[in-house]
């Protein structure tokens, strides 16, 4: 099994010249031409946490969602929402509050293709470093499904060093690293990461640096693709 994973902060659909654009997310979406995509901010942040992405386009472009809304007119947890492509199966999702000040969560879904069942977990862990550690930990822990292929992705802001290091919390994960994602029109930081249990052999990383992707969000997408070891 070959798999892309994606994650994109789409910063609730303002792009760079301050414009909420809905159209261009998809458009970048599209571009990456991921199985898998983890999402970060795709709903607005108060009252009724309206969606920016509308559910009928993402079908419409052969997307399933996996999330549960934080609100009715929520298209995410928090922000957080997987989408899958159709031909892999949504087996089960599972929302997870995460230690937080201001409200922080993360995604995770059981997806099967075949006979094959894999976990996949999207999270935006938090801008302070005891917070994120303590979130970090509690992703490691839930995304974790004994035996199962497992991915994890999302909007880590570890402006430093990969969150978890070699050891300690990340000693069951390999940690990729696309490269500098962060902000969209000037890449200088590397705070969007992908990890995966030791069931994939990575064949490809790399940061999505389209120029409608350097418009369309203050973050750039980035992407993995996995092989799955033959069990």
């Amino acid at each position: 099994m070959r798999l892309t994973f994606a994650s994109y902060n789409i910063h609730k659909g303002v792009g760079a010249d301050g414009r909420r654009d809905p159209d261009r997310i998809l458009e970048v979406i599209a571009e990456i031409e991921a199985d898998v995509v983890a999402l970060q901010e795709v709903d607005l942040r108060l009252g009724a946490r309206r969606a920016v992405l509308d559910r009928g386009d993402l079908e419409q472009a052969g997307w399933q969602v996996a999330s549960h809304p934080t609100k009715p007119a929520s298209l995410g947890w928090h922000g957080n929402a997987l989408l899958v492509r159709k031909g892999l199966e949504i087996v089960d999702v599972d929302a997870h509050r995460l230690p937080q000040v201001e409200p922080r969560g993360a995604i995770r879904a059981t997806l099967r293709h075949a006979r094959q069942e894999i976990c996949v977990t999207g999270m935006h862990l938090d801008l302070t470093g005891l917070r994120r550690k303590r979130q970090f930990a509690h992703v490691c822990n839930a995304s974790r499904a004994p035996g199962l292929p497992a991915v994890m992705l999302g909007d880590c802001n570890e402006w430093i060093r990969p969150i978890g290091g070699e050891r300690g919390l990340a000693a069951h994960w390999h940690m990729v690293e696309p490269g500098r994602s962060f902000p969209a029109r000037r890449p200088m930081l590397e705070l969007d990461r992908i990890m995966h249990t030791p069931h994939w052999q990575l064949e490809k990383a790399d940061v999505h640096a389209s120029r409608a992707a350097r418009l369309a969000s203050d973050h750039l997408p980035v992407f993995a693709t996995l092989v799955l070891h033959e069990s």
